[in-house]
C-alpha cells in the first residue's frame, strides 16, 4: 500500500474515534503496529495527530485540515487512473448519481472529456461541491446538484434534505466512492452521514460502481454502508494483487469474488 493511501485511511480512524491504539489501528489496516507507529510520527509532524502512549488522539484543527483539500492532492495520478477506468464504464445517454470524494473528481473530469468528445450525452447528480465543478458548464452534460447541508472540510452534501432529494432520483448508475471494505465487515464509512447518502444512493441505482484505491481493501470504518454483494463492481489499482504491497487486500479480494463483484484493477 502507498505510504500516502494509509496516511489517509489512518487519519480518518483517529479522526472519527478522536483516539486510537496501535493495536486497533493495526487490525483495522492489515499492517503491523511498528507501520502505525511510523505513521502515526508522520501525521504528527503535520499536525495531524497527537502522539499517545500506545496510539494517538485527534488534534482540534480544521475540518479543512483533514478533509477534503488534504486528501486531494494525494496519490492524484492513481486516483485519475481509477476515474477513467470508471467513466469508461458508463454508457451514452446514461442518468449517473456520482458520489463525494476525491477519486470521484476524477471520475468527473473524464466523463466531462468523454462528453466533449461526442461519448455522450451525460445526465449526472451529484452530492460534492467540488465534483459539481467539474461538470459545471460542459457540454454533453446535464448537471444535477443535490442540495443539503455542506460538511464543513469536507464539501460534500449531507443531512434530510440530501436524503429527501435523493428519494425522488432512479439512477442507471451510482458511482460510489468508499472508505473501506472488508470481507467480513462489507463496504464501510468513516461518519454516520457518508454512509446514510451512500445507502441511498444504492437504493436509487439500477447498478452500483465503487472506486477506491487499494489502501481501502482490507480496512474496516465505523459505520456499515452494505454487505459486498450491494455492488457490481469495484474498480481499483493493480497493486491490490500484490500480498507483498497489500497484505490486507487478499482475503478481502477473495471474498468480493465469491460475493460476484467484478474487479477491475488500473
Amino acid at each position: 500500500m502507498a505510504v500516502p493511501d494509509r496516511l489517509d485511511v489512518t487519519l480518518r480512524l483517529v479522526r472519527n474515534a478522536g483516539r486510537a491504539s496501535l493495536a486497533d489501528l493495526a487490525a483495522r489496516l492489515g499492517v503491523s503496529e511498528m507501520t502505525v507507529r511510523r505513521d502515526l510520527d508522520a501525521l504528527q509532524a503535520r499536525g495531524l495527530v497527537e502522539r499517545v502512549r500506545g496510539g494517538a488522539v485527534a488534534v482540534a484543527e480544521p475540518e479543512s485540515a483533514a478533509g477534503f483539500t488534504a486528501r486531494a492532492g494525494w496519490q492524484a495520478g492513481l486516483k485519475e487512473r481509477i476515474g477513467r477506468a470508471a467513466a469508461a464504464r458508463v454508457e451514452p445517454g446514461a442518468t449517473v448519481l456520482l458520489d463525494a470524494g476525491t477519486t470521484t473528481v476524477h471520475v468527473a473530469r473524464a466523463l466531462a472529456d468523454r462528453a466533449a468528445a461526442g461519448e455522450g450525452p451525460f445526465t449526472v447528480a451529484v452530492v460534492s461541491l467540488p465534483v459539481a465543478d467539474a461538470l459545471a458548464d460542459r457540454p454533453g452534460v446535464r448537471l444535477l446538484v443535490v442540495g443539503g447541508e455542506a460538511r464543513p472540510g469536507e464539501r460534500s452534501l449531507a443531512g434530510p434534505l440530501t436524503a429527501a432529494v435523493l428519494r425522488q432520483l432512479t439512477v442507471d448508475l451510482f458511482v460510489m466512492s468508499i472508505g473501506a471494505v472488508d470481507a467480513r465487515a462489507g463496504w464501510s464509512e468513516f461518519t454516520l452521514e457518508d454512509a446514510a447518502v451512500k445507502q441511498l444512493g444504492l437504493q436509487q441505482a439500477r447498478d452500483t460502481l465503487v472506486v477506491a484505491d487499494a489502501s481501502k481493501l482490507g480496512v474496516r470504518a465505523f459505520a456499515s454502508v452494505a454487505p459486498l454483494d450491494a455492488v457490481g463492481r469495484l474498480v481499483t489499482d493493480g497493486s491490490a494483487r500484490d500480498p507483498q504491497l497489500t497484505p490486507a487486500a487478499q482475503e478481502t479480494l477473495a471474498a468480493l469474488d465469491d460475493a460476484g463483484v467484478e474487479v477491475d484493477f488500473v
